[in-house]
């Protein structure tokens, strides 16, 4: 493809004196090592490196052109100089694969809680009504039926674009991070509808404020197509505004919440979860398989936004009957001593919330809680979150979550110092996850529901007792 085409909508300044139009490009990498003979190397300052200091190796490696956000005058091939470079790369990658998102119904969700579960969901019940839909996400991507494990909840630009142009998949379905969303990973992407769950503490060491990680979600909704419908969850705060802003602008959308001014009014029906759906002038009565509070909200979303694309009403109901759920989302072990161990990718003060009420609501005699932090993340949360659970269950352990970068001594000491100073007679310092896992279901009885949040479907990072590298694994290989 010629140079010039892929710059198209990009606004550049040329270093280096050299006619565009005669370049042709075979390719683009953003790391040097995945440059060929022919290929664009877009230079980006990360986290951790900075692309520009590898620009003569992707030279070496027969880059043709250089594009990056700093200034040089001496490189041996053209340089592209632009103000942000992971927004060219976005674009670049777009043009590149001939913007196939344009091809297709597009689904985006955003919001800090639910987003794997609702996207899981509306995959089910668009395929259960004939619809082929891949799906890029946390736990996994999913393109022309064939699954991946995911590196990153949204994936970089330049793999999104491709990916889209390999899906022969009518419909795909996207997890939206706010990492994704300020790091331009979806620049140029335009959907069909885009959904908002919810917004609470999270993210914090990577967002100043809250309201700059509500920010960061809400500029996902200036994505969407002409014809684009945004669906919003008003009976979240940060939603109501949301809507508010959207109404204003003139946006497409549609409402899901109790209140009967919502375009699709919810209505709680039983503590089984079910619950009625109201819309102009029609009621479907819902039985989901998945139970509680929050995940009514999600089930009411993917109804929404399966709806929209003109699903079969009874199907759709019928499909989140038999939804067969999502792997670490609220996964239930029945053990043999009429115990029930869960499986949870919860890690935020709401999301502990609800794990522990559904627990509650399904007749749980006493409730113990395993979890922990993770390294390097936003250390805010903290203290709400172990407030709730000292709160809301009969006991807690403290265990180790991924260390990231921090020394095992340090985590021990934080697991300590919090316990110490916020936690209650109810709590237990276990280090070692695994053997946390053991003693609270070698000591468990008829009735208890031990709930393990914080990784879900993730493995281990560090090594443990057990000879285990999940949670599941854990409480499969205890139970046997």
């Amino acid at each position: 493809m010629k140079l010039l085409n892929l710059l198209s909508n990009i606004k550049f300044k040329q270093i280096k004196n050299q006619n565009l139009n005669e370049i042709e490009i075979h390719g683009i990498a953003e790391s040097s090592s995945e440059v060929k003979p022919g290929f664009i190397f877009v230079a980006i300052k990360g986290y951790r490196s900075d692309g520009h200091d590898y620009i003569e190796d992707a030279i070496k490696n027969g880059a043709s052109i250089i594009i990056g956000e700093k200034q040089f005058t001496d490189l041996s091939v053209p340089f592209i100089n632009v103000s942000n470079s992971r927004k060219a790369l976005a674009v670049i990658a777009g043009n590149f694969y001939g913007n196939p998102s344009h091809n297709k119904i597009m689904i985006a969700i955003t919001g800090t809680n639910g987003k794997t579960t609702t996207s899981y969901l509306v995959k089910h019940i668009l395929e259960s009504n004939g619809m082929s839909c891949g799906l890029v996400g946390t736990i996994e991507t999913i393109i022309n039926g064939e699954s991946n494990p995911s590196i990153n909840t949204t994936p970089g630009s330049l793999t999104l674009n491709r990916l889209l142009y390999e899906s022969n998949d009518q419909v795909i379905i996207l997890e939206a991070s706010s990492h994704g969303l300020l790091q331009y990973r979806l620049e140029g992407i335009n959907f069909d509808s885009c959904l908002f769950l919810n917004l609470s503490h999270e993210h914090l060491d990577y967002h100043d404020s809250i309201e700059e990680y509500f920010e960061t979600k809400a500029t996902l909704f200036q994505l969407l197509k002409e014809n684009g419908q945004a669906i919003i969850n008003t009976d979240d705060s940060w939603g109501a505004k949301l809507n508010e802003r959207l109404q204003l602008d003139e946006v497409n959308t549609s409402t899901i919440g109790k209140s009967a001014t919502n375009d699709y009014c919810i209505e709680i029906t039983g503590q089984d979860g079910s619950f009625k759906i109201k819309r102009e002038g029609r009621t479907e009565e819902i039985n989901p398989s998945m139970k509680g509070i929050h995940n009514i909200y999600n089930s009411s979303m993917a109804y929404a936004v399966a709806h929209q694309l003109g699903a079969n009403e009874r199907l759709i109901s019928k499909s989140l009957k038999n939804f067969p759920g999502v792997d670490g989302r609220f996964q239930v072990f029945p053990q043999q001593n009429g115990a029930n161990v869960v499986v949870d990718y919860a890690h935020t003060t709401d999301a502990f919330y609800h794990c522990l009420h559904t627990a509650k609501v399904a007749g749980a005699k006493r409730i113990v809680h395993i979890f922990g932090f993770r390294g390097n993340r936003d250390k805010t949360k903290r203290k709400d979150m172990l407030e709730i659970t000292a709160k809301l269950s009969d006991q807690y352990l403290l265990t180790l979550d991924d260390l990231n970068t921090v020394p095992l001594e340090d985590m021990i000491e934080t697991l300590e110092n919090i316990h110490n100073t916020i936690g209650n007679h109810k709590g237990l310092v276990i280090p070692d996850r695994t053997l946390a896992i053991q003693q609270a279901m070698v000591t468990s009885q008829n009735g208890d529901w031990i709930i393990i949040t914080g990784k879900g479907h993730e493995p281990y990072q560090q090594s443990f007792s057990l000879p285990t590298k999940s949670d599941k694994e854990t409480v499969t290989y205890l139970t046997e």
